[in-house]
C-alpha cells in the first residue's frame, strides 16, 4: 500500500519548475492573437447589427410612413371633393336664392352674417365671393382676394362646364393678415331654370388647413408632412423644428433648387424612398382638384433624421454592446481556459512521465521509507551495486551501501531535519566510489514520507584524479612546457615555463606575444608548417624586447582531433646557454625568419594572407645557371654549391618578411611583401650587385611580376616566369617584368 501510494505522490509533487505551467512566448501570442480577432470580430459583428437595425427602423419607418402618406393623400382628395359638394350646396343655399330674387340690402346683410358663421365655425373656409354673369365682385366676406382673376373658364365663356359642375383652381398663395396663405378656389355657377347665368360663388380654402386636419390622426405632431407642386414650390409644411440641411422651410421656396437629386428622383417616379447621410424621404404623388382638361399633381414628402432613428435605437444600441461585452469576456475565458487547460495537461503529461520514467534514467536512483529500507530501485542502480533488482528490494540501506554507523545516524538525522545529505563511498569489497545524495520526500499523509537516494559510480572519475596528479607531478620538470589551442592562448603551463616567461599562473596570453616580435612576424609561416608537417623546430633570438635574456631552443607539437583538424598545440623551450657565433656555418646563424622554403610551404603561406595584402606583393623568379654549366651530368654537383652560395649571400641580407623558396635546381623564388614594380626591380638590380661583388653574377636572369588582379599562385608563377623567359631574350640588362600593377 505504501508503494502505491508513494509512485502516485511522486507523479504529483513537482521535482523541477519545468514540470509546472509556463506560458511561453508563443502561447500568449497565440491567445493574444485569438482575442485580437474575436474581439475584431465580436466588433465588427456588433456594428452590423446595429447599422442593420437602424436601417430595418428606417424601413419600417418609411413603410408607414408611405401608408400614411397614401391614406393622407387619399383623405385630401376626398377633402377637397368634398369642398366642391360645399361649394355648390352654397351656391343653392336658399338665402343665395333669395338674395338673387331679390337683390335688397336686408338680403345681402343676411348673406354677408350667413357667411361670417361659416367662416367661424369652418377653419379651412377663407372667404367667400359672388360675382354677377359679367364676372363683377357683387358680395365678398373678405377683400383678402380681391385681386385673385376668375379662371378663363368664365371670362372665355366656356360653356363645357355650368350646372352642377364646380372648378378647383391650383394652389396659389395670398397674403392675409401680413402672412402668406396657400389657398384653392373652387367657383360653382348659379343658373336661372333656363340654364342661363345668374352669378358665381366662389369659395376660398386653406390648403394648411385642410392637412392639419387630417395629419394629427396619422402622424406624430414632429414628424414634417411637406406639400410640393409640380415645380417643387412649397406649398404647406413650413416652420419645420429643425429641418434638414436643403430642405425648404418657407412657403414658395423650391425643393428642385435646394435639393435637386431629391427632387430628380421624386419627378421620375410617383413615388418612393431616398435615403442619405442624415435621412430617409419617403413621397408620393397625388391629385388634388382633378378636372377634365387639367391634371393638377402634387407630391407628399415626409422625412426622419438618422438621428432621430437612433435616438430610437438606443436602448437596443446599448443591449447590442453589453451583450457583445458580455459575448467577448465570456469568450476570452473560453479561450484562456482552453489555453491553460492544455497546458496543464501537458504539465501533467510531463510530471507524469517524469515520474514514471524516474527509474529508467542513467542515474542510479532508490526509494527508500522512512525505516531505511529500499521498496524501490531502478536498473541502473542495480547495475552499479553488482545486485539484481528483487535482491535490493527490502534491505536496509546501510547493509547495501555499508555504512558506518555514525555515518547512517548523520543520514537519518539529516532525513529528519529535511535536509539534503551527501558522501562519497567507496566499498571495501571491490573497487568501486560512489558519490551519494539523499534528500527527503513527503507524500500526502503527514505521518508518512521516503527518500530519494541518487548516486552516481566516480570510480573511472577517481582513477582520472589521480592519474592527472601524477601527470601533474610528471610535468614539473626542468622543461618549459605549455599547452595552447590552435591560435596560441595559453590553457596549461608547468612551473618552469612559469618562471621562464614571467607569467601568472592563471594567464591565458599568447605564446606569439611572449615569444617576441620575430615569432610574431613568422606566425603564419610557423602555421602552414604545422598544418603540412604536424610539427616545427626553430631558434629564437634574444634580444632588448624579449621575456628572455638567452635565445632559445623551441619545439611545438600539433595535437589533432578526431577530425584531422588541429586542436591543441605542445610547446618546449630549452635555453641555449651560449649565444651562436656569427662565423659559425650559414644554416645556423641564419634567423627564423631567413629559412629557405620548399615551394609548396611558399605557397600555403601565399594562400594564407589576405585579398589586400596579395595586391601589395611582387613575386620574383631568379635563375642562378649559366647557360651549358649543366652541359654534363657531372656538373649538377657544381650546380648545387653555387646555389648554396647564393642562397647563402641572399639570406645574410635579405629584408624582414621576404620569403625564398626553391622552385627546381637553379632557380629560386621570392615572394616581396609590401613592394610595387619600382621596389622589386631596385632589390633585383641591388641583389645583382652584392653577388657582382661576390663573383657570383654570372649567367643570373631574373623575372620580376606583379600581382594585378586576383588569380591563383600557379598563375602568379606563371607570370614570373614569362618575365624570366624576357629577361633572358634581351641579353643586357637581364632583368624583365611583366603583369606589373598600377603604381
Amino acid at each position: 500500500m505504501f508503494k502505491r501510494q508513494t509512485n502516485k505522490n511522486v507523479s504529483k509533487f513537482l521535482l523541477i519548475s519545468a514540470q509546472d505551467i509556463h506560458w511561453s512566448r508563443q502561447q500568449i501570442l497565440a491567445l493574444a492573437s485569438q482575442v485580437s480577432v474575436m474581439v475584431i470580430s465580436i466588433i465588427i459583428f456588433t456594428t452590423m447589427l446595429l447599422n442593420l437595425g437602424e436601417r430595418r427602423l428606417q424601413e419600417d419607418w418609411a413603410d408607414k410612413r408611405y401608408s400614411e402618406l397614401q391614406t393622407v393623400g387619399t383623405l385630401a382628395s376626398d377633402k377637397v371633393n368634398f369642398l366642391k359638394f360645399r361649394t355648390q350646396a352654397f351656391a343653392k343655399a336658399e338665402l343665395m336664392n333669395q338674395y338673387l330674387k331679390n337683390p335688397s340690402e336686408q338680403q345681402k346683410q343676411k348673406l354677408v352674417n350667413n357667411w361670417s358663421g361659416l367662416l367661424n365655425h369652418i377653419p379651412e373656409l377663407l372667404g367667400l365671393t359672388l360675382f354677377d354673369p359679367q364676372g363683377n365682385k357683387r358680395i365678398a366676406s373678405t377683400d383678402a382676394f380681391d385681386n385673385v382673376p376668375l379662371p378663363d373658364v368664365v371670362l372665355n365663356g366656356d360653356k363645357t362646364m355650368g350646372g352642377n359642375d364646380v372648378f378647383s383652381s391650383q394652389i396659389k398663395f395670398v397674403p392675409i393678415n401680413g402672412k402668406l396663405i396657400p389657398f384653392v378656389y373652387q367657383l360653382a355657377w348659379i343658373e336661372n331654370p333656363d340654364q342661363s347665368i345668374r352669378g358665381y360663388l366662389v369659395t376660398y380654402n386653406s390648403i394648411i388647413e385642410v392637412l392639419q386636419s387630417i395629419k394629427p390622426a396619422f402622424f406624430n405632431h414632429n414628424t414634417p408632412l411637406l406639400l410640393l407642386g409640380e415645380q417643387g414650390k412649397l406649398y404647406s409644411g413650413a416652420g419645420q423644428q429643425n429641418p434638414l440641411k436643403k430642405m425648404p422651410n418657407t412657403l414658395g421656396d423650391s425643393l428642385q433648387q435646394s435639393y435637386p437629386s431629391l427632387w430628380q428622383q421624386m419627378a421620375n417616379t410617383n413615388f418612393g424612398q431616398y435615403h442619405n447621410d442624415v435621412g430617409t424621404f419617403v413621397f408620393l404623388k397625388i391629385e388634388l382638384a382633378a378636372h377634365d382638361t387639367l391634371i393638377r399633381e402634387y407630391f407628399l414628402l415626409s422625412y426622419i433624421r438618422h438621428e432621430d432613428i437612433a435616438a430610437r435605437f438606443e436602448q437596443w444600441r446599448y443591449i447590442l454592446i453589453f451583450f457583445g461585452t458580455l459575448i467577448g469576456l465570456l469568450a476570452t475565458g473560453l479561450l484562456f481556459t482552453r489555453h491553460r487547460f492544455q497546458l496543464e495537461r501537458t504539465a501533467n503529461a510531463n510530471s507524469i512521465n517524469l515520474s514514471s520514467n524516474l527509474f529508467n534514467v542513467h542515474q542510479s536512483c532508490l526509494l527508500v521509507n522512512n525505516s531505511g529500507r529500499i521498496i524501490k530501485a531502478n536498473q541502473k542502480a542495480a547495475e552499479t551495486l553488482s545486485l539484481e533488482i528483487d535482491e535490493l528490494l527490502e534491505r536496509r540501506l546501510q547493509r547495501i551501501l555499508q555504512l558506518e554507523d555514525h555515518t547512517y545516524q548523520t543520514l537519518v538525522q539529516s532525513m529528519n531535519d529535511n535536509k539534503r545529505w551527501t558522501e562519497t563511498i567507496s566499498f571495501n569489497d571491490q573497487p568501486c566510489t560512489i558519490n551519494l545524495c539523499v534528500q527527503p520526500g513527503k507524500t500526502n499523509l503527514t505521518s508518512e514520507s521516503y527518500w530519494v537516494v541518487t548516486f552516481e559510480n566516480i570510480t573511472e572519475l577517481s582513477a582520472v584524479k589521480q592519474q592527472a596528479y601524477s601527470y601533474r607531478l610528471l610535468s614539473e620538470s626542468d622543461v618549459a612546457t605549455a599547452l595552447t589551442d590552435v591560435n596560441g592562448e595559453l590553457i596549461k603551463f608547468n612551473h618552469k615555463f612559469k618562471k621562464l616567461l614571467d607569467v601568472e599562473d592563471n594567464s591565458n596570453a599568447s605564446i606569439v606575444e611572449l615569444l617576441g616580435e620575430e615569432v610574431t612576424q613568422q606566425w603564419a609561416d610557423i602555421s602552414s608548417r604545422l598544418s603540412l608537417q604536424g610539427k616545427w623546430k626553430g631558434q629564437i633570438i634574444a634580444n632588448t624586447g624579449t621575456r628572455f635574456a638567452n635565445s632559445l631552443k623551441a619545439s611545438i607539437q600539433a595535437e589533432h582531433s578526431i577530425d584531422g583538424d588541429i586542436e591543441y598545440l605542445v610547446i618546449t623551450l630549452q635555453v641555449l646557454k651560449q649565444q651562436t657565433s656569427i662565423k659559425q656555418l650559414p644554416s645556423q646563424q641564419s634567423p627564423l625568419s631567413s629559412m629557405v622554403l620548399p615551394l609548396s610551404e611558399l605557397e600555403v603561406h601565399f594562400s594564407t594572407l589576405t585579398e589586400p595584402n596579395r595586391e601589395q606583393t611582387c613575386l620574383m623568379i631568379m635563375d642562378i645557371n649559366p647557360e651549358g654549366l649543366i652541359s654534363h651530368i657531372s656538373d649538377i654537383d657544381h650546380l648545387e654549391k653555387r646555389q648554396k652560395d647564393i642562397e647563402i649571400q641572399l639570406l645574410i641580407d635579405l629584408p624582414t618578411g621576404y620569403q625564398i623558396a626553391h622552385w627546381r635546381l637553379g632557380s629560386l623564388v621570392i615572394l616581396l611583401p609590401l613592394s610595387d614594380s619600382i621596389q622589386a626591380h631596385k632589390y633585383a638590380m641591388s641583389t645583382m650587385d652584392r653577388l657582382e661583388q661576390n663573383d657570383l653574377n654570372e649567367g643570373i636572369n631574373i623575372g620580376i611580376a606583379g600581382y594585378p588582379e586576383q588569380q591563383s599562385f600557379e598563375g602568379y608563377l606563371a607570370n614570373a616566369e614569362v618575365a624570366l623567359k624576357r629577361a633572358k631574350q634581351t641579353g643586357d640588362q637581364n632583368i624583365c617584368q611583366a603583369f606589373t600593377r598600377k603604381v
